[in-house]
């Protein structure tokens, strides 16, 4: 495939995915598309903090300061519970992803449906995707990642919750980079940096996994 056929098959992608966010929680299946996060160079406090963040193996068991906090928890357990039946049929599965997902986003500081969006669009919640550039998991890690701050394992990028903290610290890290600009952080991300179709296509789908609590 040349240059330029490649790049028409990007967009068509892309359009793909942008159709399928458009329906809301009743969101359609899509292929996979995951661009390929670009090696830069990282300033050595900033590679060892990520490898810090990446080391702290702690289980994704969450923490609650009172009740309220955790029945509102469980109530948006069940919300994304039943929008993702169709992905993923059984209740233990879908809990501990679900559950790994909510702990790993909110230890990095991230909306949860942010990256629920993001996973959607990257794997369509496949666990063994692995992309054209060879991305892996949930969240499309390029196996660059295991080297610069891992154990130098791409093989652990299949394991959920590595490939979930991956995926956020990652995230965390090229939104800190880019000052909050969440448009620009997601086209890093995407190897796609300034493009809007990827970006919009997070955006779009990340509207499938709002949720508003209602006690």
């Amino acid at each position: 495939m040349n240059q330029r056929s490649g790049a028409l098959a990007r967009r068509e992608v892309l359009a793909l995915a942008g159709a399928a966010v458009a329906g809301g929680a009743g969101f359609v299946s899509m292929p996979a598309f995951a661009g390929a996060q670009l090696e830069e160079p990282l300033a050595d406090s900033v590679r060892s903090a990520l490898s810090s963040a990446i080391a702290n193996s702690a289980p994704p068991v969450p923490e609650f300061t009172d009740i309220e906090q955790r029945l509102s928890y469980l109530r948006w357990l069940g919300a994304m519970s039943e929008r993702l039946k169709r992905r993923k049929p059984e209740w233990d599965v879908r809990r501990e992803f679900l559950q790994t997902v909510w702990y790993e986003s909110r230890r990095a500081g991230l909306e949860v449906s942010l990256v629920l969006g993001l996973i959607q669009v990257e794997s369509a919640f496949r666990k063994f995707a692995v992309s054209v550039a060879g991305a892996r998991g949930y969240m499309q890690v390029m196996p660059f990642w295991t080297r610069v701050i891992g154990n130098g394992d791409p093989s652990s990028l299949f394991h959920m919750q590595t490939n979930l903290r991956f995926g956020c610290v990652i995230l965390r890290h090229y939104l800190d980079r880019e000052r909050g600009d969440l448009f620009m952080t997601l086209g890093r991300y995407n190897g796609s940096r300034g493009r809007a179709p990827y970006p919009n296509a997070v955006l779009g789908a990340r509207k499938n996994w709002e949720f508003k609590d209602s006690p």
